[in-house]
């Protein structure tokens, strides 16, 4: 059964304005290209039902996710009837995608409170897959109709959320023409998996592609390169180590405690953390982590700027660097990217 709430799922597919779509036989593979899309910043990726015995590979695939990625939500593609589309759901899918738009297929999602997908290639079919609870419209075939497409129905119905799918390539100018005309995300298969690189087992040429059309989306968006404070860090001193900073802030306000190599972070069910380190720095209180869209843009606007920064970080979920100077109180200051 699905483990989120529709809410929760439309939700992070318009926040990441990407959803990948592949199939593959192998389940280690199959890993391989969903762990690729993750770390890339895709935290959504529908597995398509193209294959025999196709949903005991996906059955495999959340089991998997629920243990190295619990943050991806996996979701079901080319689900035509109501019966896979029950057979996927009872498998762990988060939600159905389909080429067409099935109405018993919506039945059937709406009874288990799962996102329904549905391909439409008119404003009438739009409009009967809304009426029938479907949330998001994958604009389907997206080569034949075009953005100008999506931006003609969003003109009268301007509550429609619609998705290309077929057609849109892993370039800027394709990426960006489509969000643009309002699409809220774009749906991409073997544009963005690209088959020869899966041949070569080639996944870091997938998360580096994957993470491109994110920034993408994001520049069509205007989204800022800086986003706010992902946390901010307390120095234990001589008198206070970090053990009993930390016991406090989780004492006081209910904060869970995480343990790391060199810190403690502390989080609560809101957004924003607390990171209490191990060591104590001579002259450093506590730093400043701010969390910026996109890395390397936010690193040459810095520099520009004329700020030095230290040699960066660079690790598989998270990017970081810390600038040379302090802010005025004598902080640290980092940037802090988590795809």
């Amino acid at each position: 059964m699905a483990r989120l709430t529709k809410c929760e799922v439309t939700a992070k597919i318009a926040e990441i304005g990407l959803l990948p779509t592949f199939y593959e036989g192998n389940v280690e593979t199959v890993k391989k290209i969903v762990a690729a899309c993750a770390e890339g910043g895709a935290k959504v990726v529908e597995f398509t039902n193209r294959g025999a015995l196709a949903y005991h590979v996906f059955s495999e695939l959340v089991k998997w996710c629920d243990k190295e990625f619990p943050d991806v939500i996996l979701g079901a593609g080319t689900i035509i009837e109501p019966s896979a589309a029950s057979l996927y759901i009872n498998c762990g899918a988060n939600f159905i995608v389909g080429p067409l738009f099935n109405p018993e297929v919506a039945k059937t999602c709406n009874r288990y409170k799962v996102v329904y997908v549905p391909g439409c290639s008119t404003p009438y079919e739009i409009s009967m897959a809304e009426e029938m609870g479907a949330d998001i419209i994958k604009i389907f075939p997206a080569d034949v109709l075009g953005p100008q497409f999506i931006k003609d129905v969003l003109g009268p119905c301007p509550w429609s959320r619609l998705m290309p799918s077929g057609g849109v390539d892993a370039t800027k100018e394709s990426i960006s023409s489509w969000i643009k005309a309002g699409a809220v995300a774009v749906n991409m298969g073997s544009n963005l998996i690209v088959k020869d690189f899966v041949k070569a087992g080639d996944f870091e040429a997938i998360k580096k592609r994957v993470e491109s059309c994110i920034q993408w989306v994001r520049e069509a968006r205007g989204t800022p390169l800086f986003l706010g404070v992902e946390h901010f860090a307390i120095y234990p001193t001589e008198k206070t180590d970090a053990n009993a900073i930390a016991d406090w802030y989780a004492e006081k306000f209910g904060f869970t405690k995480k343990e790391g190599q060199t810190s403690i972070m502390l989080s609560g069910v809101g957004s924003g953390k607390i990171e209490v380190m191990k060591s104590p720095e001579k002259g450093v209180q506590g730093h400043v982590a701010v969390y910026v869209s996109n890395f390397e843009a936010a690193c040459n606007y810095l520099k520009e700027k004329g700020v030095k920064l230290e040699e960066p970080t660079v690790k598989a979920r998270v990017k970081a660097v810390y600038l040379k100077e302090k802010d005025p109180a004598g902080n640290k200051v980092h940037l802090i990217y988590r795809p």
